[in-house]
């Protein structure tokens, strides 16, 4: 997993819940790269589920709403860090409907090692979107708030319904519909 992701995770802690928690987190998780992450590094993404399950515990969030939570933080880092990609966008339905032909593209110039979700459009109106998350991660939910935070970038209003396809959510089916 790029360390883009940790770097921004524990930024996301430190901002709610403070130093301490951040540090915390990195003593009482066995991580093997110490928690010395670089956003251009590659770590283990069983570090990022040590993470995650620690703070659920240690806060008493759901590991899904602290996901959720997570993708609402890590599309304002991925913006600041990439902005040319969000503003070739007017919509941003326009911009969830080109994650594979175009952003996926251009995170895998940046990072060729990058394990990306898969997101096949089912349909698209001018008013809603359906598609099909997959990844072998899991990681439904923090791909739903990072949804919901794209509309909100472009101040916009969505319904965002999803169904999941199998248990462990590797497969799930989102429904978003923009509101005004």
């Amino acid at each position: 997993m790029k360390g883009i992701v940790f770097t921004e995770f524990l930024e996301m802690v430190e901002s709610i819940y403070g130093l301490e928690t951040v540090d915390s987190l990195l003593e009482n998780c066995d991580l093997p790269s110490g928690g010395a992450y670089t956003s251009v590094g590659t770590y283990d993404f069983n570090e990022m589920v040590s993470l995650i399950a620690e703070l659920s515990t240690v806060k008493e969030i759901s590991q899904e709403n602290l996901l959720y939570s997570f993708g609402h933080h890590l599309f304002v880092g991925l913006v600041e860090a990439h902005p040319d990609v969000v503003s070739s966008y007017r919509t941003p339905l326009g911009l969830l409907n080109s994650i594979e032909d175009h952003i996926h593209i251009h995170v895998k110039k940046l990072y060729p090692d990058a394990e990306l979700p898969q997101f096949k459009v089912l349909s698209k109106t001018d008013n809603s979107l359906e598609m099909i998350y997959s990844s072998s991660r899991g990681l439904y939910a923090l791909a739903h708030g990072l949804i919901v935070r794209t509309f909100e970038h472009f101040e916009k209003i969505v319904k965002v319904d999803y169904k999941l396809m199998n248990e462990n959510g590797t497969e799930v089916k989102f429904a978003i519909i923009k509101n005004g």
